[in-house]
This record gives structure tokens, C-alpha cells and sequence, in this order.
């Protein structure tokens, strides 16, 4: 994504993707991807729409309200096989544009 860039700020385990730099002016960090490396299946938390977010935990039971974040902003997706790859890549290019704005 463009202006992405990887940091494991929760330590090793957590990937974090984040957008922006805080040492360059008027520019914040912005978290938009969290990845559970290693986790079974794989875990990713997005940054969601709300109202896209509570509609996806209804429909899919491996959408599920974001882990350790703000329930109504992100989600977290279990990568099952119930969501396909080209729907999880458009949620991480939608929550890469929710923090970019």
C-alpha cells in the first residue's frame, strides 16, 4: 500500500502496518493493518466503515469486532477460507484509504 511501512510496536508476534511518520511535519503515525503472525488461522484487524463492519459480523462469523480495539472501528477477520483473498485485500485497502484521508 502506498506509504505503508511495518513495525512491531506490541513486540514480536504483532505486525503492525502503519501510514504516515510522526517525525515529519503535520504528518501522523496512523495504524491500518495489525497481522497476529503465527496465529491459526492467520488474524488480521482493519480498520472498518461502522456500519460495513457491524454488516460483515453479521454475515460472516469469521468477521469479528477488532481485538483489544475500538469494537466499532475495526474488525478483526479470521483467515478461514470464509471471506476470499480479493474481499480481505479490498477491507485492507479500505482501511488503508480510512487512515490515509
Amino acid at each position: 500500500m502506498p506509504g505503508a511501512w511495518l513495525d512491531y510496536p506490541f513486540g514480536e508476534g504483532t505486525a503492525v502496518y502503519k501510514v504516515g511518520h510522526k517525525d515529519i511535519p503535520g504528518q501522523e503515525e496512523k495504524m491500518f493493518a495489525l497481522v497476529a503472525e503465527g496465529s491459526q488461522p492467520l488474524r488480521v484487524s482493519l480498520k472498518c466503515d461502522p456500519l460495513l463492519a457491524q454488516t460483515l459480523r453479521e454475515r460472516y462469523e469469521s468477521v469479528q469486532p477488532g481485538y483489544h480495539l475500538n469494537k466499532k472501528h475495526w474488525i478483526t477477520v479470521l483467515c478461514s477460507g470464509q471471506l476470499g483473498d480479493d474481499e480481505v485485500k479490498d477491507l485492507v485497502r479500505l482501511s488503508h484509504q480510512l487512515v490515509s484521508k
